[in-house]
C-alpha cells in the first residue's frame, strides 16, 4: 500500500468515526486527491464529491473564487486555495473542504516557480491555507501535493472541535 493510500485510509476512518463529510477542489492535482480517497473502502461514507478546477473560469464560476482575487494574484496563491476549499465545501455540502493549487511544471505559472503549491482547508471554523515548495518532475510535484492535501485533511479531522 502506498503512503498516499495509508494517509487516505486514516482520513476516511477519521471522518467516518466523527460523522464528517469531505469535498475537494483540485487544480494541479486534477482529481488525484479525490481518487485516492475513493480508492479507500468506506469512502462513500464520507466523500461528498470534488471539483477539478484547472481553469480560473471554473474556480470563479463553480467555486465562487472572487475574479478580482484571481486577476490580482493568479491561481497559485494561499487565498485562492482557501477560497477553493470553501467553495468545494459549499458546492458539495460537506463539513470539510480541501483544495490544491500550484505549479507542477515544467514552466513557471503566474510568476510562481515550479514546485510552488498551496493547500486550502475549509471547516465550520473558517478557512486557511498552507504553502509548500516541492522539488522533482511534474508527476513528483503532483504526488507531493496530493500527500500534503491528505495530511492537512487528516490534521483537520484530528482537531478537538470534532469529537471522536
Amino acid at each position: 500500500m502506498s503512503n498516499l493510500h495509508r494517509i487516505a485510509e486514516q482520513a476516511v476512518a477519521g471522518a467516518i468515526s466523527r460523522g464528517l463529510t469531505v469535498a475537494t477542489a483540485e487544480s494541479l492535482t486534477a482529481g488525484m486527491v479525490t481518487a485516492v480517497l475513493a480508492d479507500t473502502p468506506g469512502a462513500s461514507g464520507m466523500l461528498q464529491g470534488g471539483v477539478v478546477s484547472y481553469q480560473n473560469s471554473v474556480k470563479a464560476d463553480v467555486l465562487d473564487v472572487p475574479r478580482e482575487l484571481l486577476d490580482a494574484v493568479g491561481s497559485v496563491d494561499a487565498d485562492v486555495a482557501a477560497a477553493m476549499a470553501a467553495g468545494a465545501r459549499r458546492v458539495c455540502g460537506a463539513d470539510i473542504g480541501v483544495a490544491t493549487t500550484g505549479v507542477a511544471g515544467p514552466e513557471p505559472h503566474d510568476g510562481k516557480p515550479v514546485g510552488t503549491v498551496f493547500v486550502g482547508l475549509a471547516t465550520a471554523e473558517g478557512t486557511t491555507s498552507f504553502g509548500y515548495v516541492f522539488e522533482g518532475n511534474r508527476a513528483d510535484i503532483r504526488g507531493q501535493a496530493c500527500a500534503a492535501a491528505l495530511e492537512r485533511l487528516l490534521e483537520a479531522l484530528s482537531f478537538e472541535a470534532y469529537p471522536a
